[in-house]
Parts: structure tokens; sequence; C-alpha cells
């Protein structure tokens, strides 16, 4: 049993130490889940390009670097702020169900599960996210910005410990379909760690993009940036994926990938204390941590003391009521009237935060608000063998991205590789994110044309005017919210620096419906990071809470990448988790 412990003085302003520095430049910053991505970034920096440029650069690496957890064919909301404007912009990076999807199928034939392979698939967004954000905010072809992505696919990359330990973990998944296994399963077993990884159908997905762009070259960069999304949406990778639709039961058609465009709308946003706090739409988990931020606004969070017990207690219930709201009142708000300003009013928190007990863990899922639309909810228990929800390592990255203007980017593609087929001939997954809906036809986020699922991946961004400009966040399906409420507060009120805040040992909340199919619950279930005092967890069991430990420094809950643009003195600072492959880099 490990006897290290973690508990700072931190009443006192006093802040832990960090395994590696927080990195600084004078122009630029980049910060992403694989190092390979960060440079990518950093290549179009380096080349004039925006953050926005950036940005996309190495969102688009990510898809191959991190191609288990990540797909260019998968979702990527993202959140942009123009320095110029002083303006936050979301793009939804998601897609919808098509037009043929049936919940009726999935309640008939499934059981009322939404089983893994073609039939989760809904569109796939990332790739007009990607271009859109090109198109609105960038000043970079696409080409340009996927050319790192493609040389790493086409020339392969090292294979490192985590994504092969992942690869490993599912190779009898990947082994279900041909078209996966001739990608993640060359020589039929999975590519071992420091083994070339090269991934040619989607260095030629990416190619055929770019040549499409080029073929456009003296009508505009709008036009060629027309031509590479038509590439896909109406091409022949959009052939690929509705001939092997076709061919395995599946429901996207050309004309659900023809009609489908990205979202750009303003980001919603709170005040944290004269902080600013950003996020995407009631489509994704994003606004809880809005709801959280304004419940604990109003408390002395500080007193408590840095990951004491009344600390990690306090924030829990917040998680908890929030994550109560977000079962009950979410919705794509295109189908669903969200109580928008009533959910991220200051009143509402307050009322909240009354029902939060001092020494006592309260119901292991609080009521929702009384708001409209309020229903009841009802969860159904998971067995303590089920041990991939309390495990945050398996979806999505993420790339933060300053540039020398203070323009900031923010985004959070995902998808895993895993458990949906990949097109055959493309290299790219059709996105299986349909598994974070609901076969249920009671529910906001239920199985219906043209509705998107829940999204768990949500980007933030946080302004402290005059001060700084903050692009924030991490994998980690429920736990991404929870892991980016805890490293904000250590910036904003413990005064870490972004290493230090990213590297503190975390804790998560489980007491809820996953987002995942197929949506069961751990009731009471609380994750503390082992480097924890053990005497805080056992002051939290005896509060009620269900305590169990996440054991060894590779367990993390989330893996955060944080860059700061700190508008006083013109330095970018960046921070990434040190027990991933993330990295930052800045100029």
């Amino acid at each position: 049993m490990p006897q290290s412990t973690y508990a700072p003085d931190l009443t006192a302003g006093s802040a832990p130490s960090s395994m590696r520095p927080t990195l600084a430049g004078l122009n630029h910053m980049v910060s992403a889940g694989h190092y390979l991505a960060t440079q990518a970034g950093i290549d179009i920096l380096q080349q004039g390009g925006n953050a926005i440029d950036a940005g996309v650069a190495a969102g688009i690496a990510l898809g191959v670097v991190q191609s288990d957890i990540v797909n260019f064919g998968g979702v990527a909301p993202i959140l942009v702020y123009e320095a110029q404007t002083q303006k936050v912009w979301s793009i939804s990076g998601l897609g919808y169900w098509p037009q043929a999807a049936s919940l009726d199928a999935f309640m008939k034939d499934h059981g009322g599960t939404i089983p893994a392979g073609v039939l989760r698939t809904v569109i796939p967004a990332a790739p007009d996210a990607w271009i859109t954000a090109l198109e609105r905010f960038g000043t970079m072809s696409f080409a340009q910005v996927a050319a790192g992505a493609i040389q790493l696919a086409r020339d392969g990359f090292v294979m490192y410990p985590l994504m092969a330990e992942v690869l490993a973990e599912n190779a009898a998944n990947y082994a279900r379909w041909p078209s996966s296994a001739a990608v993640y399963l060359p020589g039929r077993k999975p590519p071992p760690a420091g083994a070339i990884f090269r991934q040619a159908d989607l260095a030629n997905t990416l190619q055929i993009m770019a040549d499409a762009e080029r073929s456009q070259l003296g009508n505009g960069r709008a036009a060629g940036l027309a031509a590479a999304r038509r590439t896909f949406y109406e091409g022949d990778i959009a052939a690929a994926i509705v001939k092997y639709h076709e061919e395995a039961g599946g429901w996207v058609t050309a004309q659900d990938l023809r009609d489908f465009s990205v979202e750009v709308e303003p980001a919603l946003a709170i005040d944290f204390h004269g902080t600013r706090v950003h996020s995407c739409g009631f489509w994704c988990q994003g606004p809880s941590l809005l709801q959280m931020l304004n419940i604990l606004e109003s408390a002395d969070v500080r007193a408590r003391g840095h990951n004491s017990a009344a600390y990690i207690h306090l924030l829990t219930e917040t998680i908890k009521l929030a994550f109560a709201d977000r079962e009950v009142h979410y919705g794509d708000p295109r189908h669903v009237a969200v109580p928008q300003d009533e959910l991220l009013s200051k009143a509402y928190a307050r009322e909240r935060l009354a029902m939060i007990l001092r020494d006592r863990a309260g119901a292991d899922m609080p009521p929702a608000g009384a708001l409209p639309r309020h229903r009841d909810i009802s969860m159904t228990a998971a067995t303590d063998a089920d041990t991939a929800r309390t495990d945050p390592r398996l979806d999505t990255s993420y790339v933060a991205v300053v540039d020398k203007a203070g323009n900031a980017f923010s985004a959070t593609p995902s998808d895993g590789s895993y458990n949906t087929p990949v097109i055959p001939g493309t290299g790219i997954c059709a996105s299986g994110r349909g598994s974070q809906s609901w076969a249920d036809p009671d529910h906001p986020f239920r199985v219906a044309p043209g509705r998107r699922p829940r999204l768990t991946p949500n980007p933030s961004l946080a302004i402290r005017p005059g001060e700084y400009v903050m692009p924030f966040g991490t994998p980690g399906g429920d736990v991404q919210c929870q892991a980016m409420l805890q490293t904000f507060l250590n910036i904003e009120l413990f005064g870490m620096d972004l290493q230090q805040a990213i590297e503190a040992p975390r804790f998560a909340t489980f007491s809820f419906p996953s987002s995942f199919e197929p949506h069961n619950a751990m009731p009471g279930r609380l994750m503390i990071e082992d480097l924890v005092d053990r005497a805080v967890g056992e002051q939290l069991a005896a509060m009620g809470h269900a305590v169990q430990w996440w054991q060894g420094r590779n367990w993390r809950a989330g893996a955060m990448c944080a860059v700061k643009h700190d508008t006083q003195s013109g330095v970018r600072w960046g921070g990434a988790d040190p027990r991933r492959p993330a990295y930052a880099c800045g100029w």
C-alpha cells in the first residue's frame, strides 16, 4: 500500500512541486494530447499561421498519432477566441443521427441497447469542423495544415506504450471487422511499443482532400476549402462510407452526408469571481462545468483546504447536482426546449448549493432542479466488475493554442476506433458517437433522425480581462468536467501555475448514469488518486461516500492540457500531463 500522500496547506498560499516545469514562450504556445501533434501545431505557427490554423493542424494530427481514441471521421467540438473582436465562438463538431435511424429497431432488436458497430454511427462531423474553423477564423489552406498529419500517416511514427496497450487490450474488438484488423492488427497482432506504425489509407484520404483543394487553385481560398469538404461529404470518401453501410446494415446515406454541416454560434459563458469561463452548448456536457462553478462561487471553497475531506466532499456533491441536471434538462437545443437561462443563473446555483450537507454525502443521484421539462430519472446499478467506466483513459484527446496576436483555440477531438469499424480503403471510422444517445423514448437524448447524442468531449476557455486568456481541456468521458473543474480551481483559487495545477492529484464521482452505452451507474462511488492522504479517504467514507482508490501514478482522473496567455506580460505558458504522451511547446 503506497504511503506517499498529497496534502499541501494551500490555505496559506503554498503550492505543490511538479514533475516538470511549466513551459514559457514569447510568441505562441501549443499543448496537445501527443507531442507529435504539438509539433504539428508549432510547425504551422512557425510558418506564419495563427492559433486556429495551428489548432486544426494539431487536431488532425491527433487523429493519426492517437487514432485509437481520436478519429478524423469522428467528433471535434471547438472554441475559438478572436483577439480582435474579443468574442468566443463555438463550433459544434458533432454529428446527428441519419434519417433512417430507428429507435424502435434498438428497442425491438437489441433490447433497448445501442450495439457496437455501424448502427451507432452518427454523421462524421470532425472534417467539417476543422474546415469550418479554417474558413471562418484561420488563414491557411487545408493542405498546409494537414501536411504534418499526412506525413505521420504515410511514413509512420514510433508506436508508444499507451497506444500499444490500448490496441492490445482491444485486439478482440478490432478483430471483429477485417477492415479494422488490417489497420490495427498488422500481421494479425497489435503493434508493440517501438514498432513503426503506418496508416496508408488514412494518409490517402487526407491527401485526396488536399488534392481537391489544390484543383481550385486560382479560385480563392474559400473555393479550395469547399472542394476539400465536398470530397469528404460528397465524393469518393462519402461513397465508401455509404457503400459500407449498405453492405453492413447501417443507416448512413449519401443525402445524410451531403446535407450535413456544423453550427457556429456564440459560446456559453458564466462569470466566476471576475473570470469568464466559456463552453459549447447544451448538446454536450460542457455547461455542467459552468453550473459547477456557479454553485461553488458563493461557497468559501479555498478555506476548506486543497484536497481536504471537506474540499473533496463539497466538490463531489456539487458535481452530483450538476450531473443530475445534465441527465434531465440537457438536450439538443434544435429539438429540446432547454431551460438554459435558469440552469446558468446565479440564483438557481445558490438554491443548489443550499442542498449540500456540510458533513454528509447526499443522495447517490440527487433530484434535478424543478425547472421546465423536469422528469423523474432511474439508474441501473453497475457491478464492481464494471471497471471500464472508472478508467478515464478510453476516449478523446485535446489541443490548446494561443498565438502572438492573442487568438486562442480549444478543441476536444474524439471517437475511438475499437467499437466501430474502419471504412474499407479510407483508414477512418465513421463516428460511433451514437453510443452517447439513449434507446429510451422518454430521454431528451433519445435516438431519432437528426438528433445529436449528448457529447462528453467539451473544450473550455477562460478569460480574465486584462490578465489572461486560457484554453483548457482533457479526455476522460464523464470525468472531463470534473478534472477541468479541479484544475481551474487549482489555478484560480490556489495560485498554482499550469503544470502544478495539472499534476495535482484529482478525484471523480461516478454516482450518476454514464454517458456511454449502457448508461449504468455506480451509486455513491468516489474514486481518488492514491497520492491523496489515506486519512482523507477515511473521512470521506465516514461521510457516506463509497471511496475507492486509483492505484499507481499512471492512473489519472483525466489527462489535462492547458495554455495561458498572460495579457500583461505577453508571456505564453503551457502545461500538459506528464503521465501521458502529452506535451506543451512554445516560442
